[in-house]
């Protein structure tokens, strides 16, 4: 009797399940509640995220993602006002070389994590049941594999459990793209000159594009120049510019446990006199100096992004967000972007600029704001992203469509080989020391050696 009675509890749940019961428990009617996430960015659009957002809610329509953007100048401060009284943001968008700095501030990403999806069931009639589900979150191992290396190591950091005094690696954010640094180059300029292709390499070809680029009036200013090197206020992501030619130099930029290191010899130029840190200051800075052949920047000129949709400036640096404003400042600019040029014989180094996504760790919505981040951030996701904005991803599996794309191919090609640093807390400040640094040896008040040591310092201390 027991077993029959067992049999026909099975038969009708079977029975009520094809015709479509819904059978929510009470738990997945709690988390089903509605959740409001405040996503706070800079520079994008609303619309750029409308496809992720759209697919997201059909997913979670319970969530429902407000987004805000700010002017950049305003952002951070807005941000850290908003979080000091509690009425921040649950996502929000932070530099890579900030996410250090804010690790406090950062819920870091859960294991796991459990959300309401929609499940289709039954047999005779089909209807859609909502179902707690737990999914497992991208591994630090993951992450590792799926991104590019400069990632890794901007997002992953190294947290203590003060309970067990055990240290763990966590995730503290996820890109959605990134952006290298570029040469663009006037086309028009190159063409009168006679100059076919834009150099590879800082050698004496570059050198020599520049001295013939370059034109200076019988009073001694420059009229044209032929790059935009040399300088700090006036030009623009003057620090980027010098940070990567330190890199490509050999320059060890900082060590594991967060020591300034720019200054130092490293371990490989050890009994050869060489300093890379101060060889590249030093000829960065020479583009600025008069006396030298290379002459072509002073402080006097304007922006250098100014100068070059002017028609003023052969060469500059900068990124893919620069092609829009050089086209809405000059729409008939002839110009085109090539490879940033490299040291010949060295590893090939680029330069990486990107913002992270990230979750407050003030927000009541933590785990819901984390499935949203890491959902956007999927190769099949972000493309429409990508689409809209005309930025290069930051995953692998993504890279050769970008080569394919005209937009993209110099920024995609260089994504493998882009690197950064942290610059410590405040990369204002640290800005702030590169400009020092740059105009002190201009004007030739201290010795070289002297000026990157005091550089170092002022780093230093923000990284602390």
């Amino acid at each position: 009797m027991k077993k029959l009675k067992i049999l026909g509890l099975i038969l009708i749940f079977i029975f009520l399940s094809g015709f479509g019961l819904k059978c929510e428990d009470t738990k997945t009617k709690q988390a089903m509640q509605p959740v409001n996430l405040k996503f706070w960015r800079v520079w994008d659009e609303t619309d750029d995220f409308k496809e992720i957002v759209d697919a997201y809610q059909r997913l979670h329509p319970y969530v429902k993602i407000e987004y805000r953007k700010f002017r950049y100048g305003e952002y951070e401060k807005a941000l850290l006002e908003a979080m000091a009284e509690d009425q921040g943001p649950d996502i929000f968008s932070v530099h890579n070389t900030w996410v250090r700095g804010y690790q406090k501030k950062i819920k870091p990403m859960p294991e796991k994590i459990t959300m309401v999806y929609p499940v289709l069931q039954g047999t005779i009639k089909k209807e859609i049941i909502n179902q707690l589900k737990t999914e497992p979150s991208i591994t630090v191992k993951k992450l590792r594999e799926t991104y590019i290396d400069v990632v890794p190591g901007d997002v992953i950091l190294n947290v203590t459990d003060d309970a067990t005094k055990t240290t763990s690696e966590k995730i503290f954010g996820l890109p959605l793209s990134v952006d290298t640094l570029a040469m663009f180059y006037n086309k028009d300029l190159f063409n009168n000159a006679g100059i076919i292709d834009p150099p590879k390499y800082w050698n004496e070809e570059f050198q020599k594009i520049v001295k013939n680029l370059t034109k200076i009036d019988e009073k001694g200013q420059l009229v044209q120049s032929g790059v935009a090197l040399g300088g700090s206020a006036n030009i623009e992501r003057y620090s980027d510019i010098l940070s990567v030619l330190m890199m490509q130099n050999g320059t060890d930029m900082q060590s594991d446990n967060g020591e300034v290191r720019f200054h130092t010899v490293p371990a490989v130029f050890k009994n050869k006199g060489i300093t890379p840190g101060i060889e590249a200051l030093q000829f960065y800075s020479d583009f600025a100096n008069p006396t030298k052949e290379v002459y072509s920047w002073n402080a006097t000129l304007s922006n250098s992004l100014e100068m070059f949709a002017r028609g003023k400036l052969a060469v500059m640096f900068g990124y893919s967000y620069h092609i829009p404003m050089i086209k809405a400042m000059s729409p008939k600019l002839n110009f085109a972007v090539a490879a940033l040029p490299q040291i010949e014989g060295n590893p090939t180094v680029n330069f990486a600029n990107y913002w992270v996504e990230t979750v407050s760790n003030k927000s009541k919505h933590s785990d819901e704001a984390w499935d949203f981040i890491q959902f956007a951030a999927k190769a099949e996701n972000v493309k429409s992203y990508l689409k809209k904005t005309k930025k290069t991803t930051a995953l692998r599996s993504l890279i050769n469509e970008e080569l394919e794309d005209a937009d993209k191919d110099i920024f995609a090609g260089q994504l493998l080989t882009a690197k950064s640093w942290y610059k410590g807390r405040d990369s204002n400040a640290m800005e702030q020391a590169f400009k020092e640094m740059i105009d002190a040896v201009n004007t030739g008040e201290e010795k070289i050696i002297t000026v990157i040591n005091q550089g170092a310092n002022k780093v230093q201390q923000t990284v602390k």
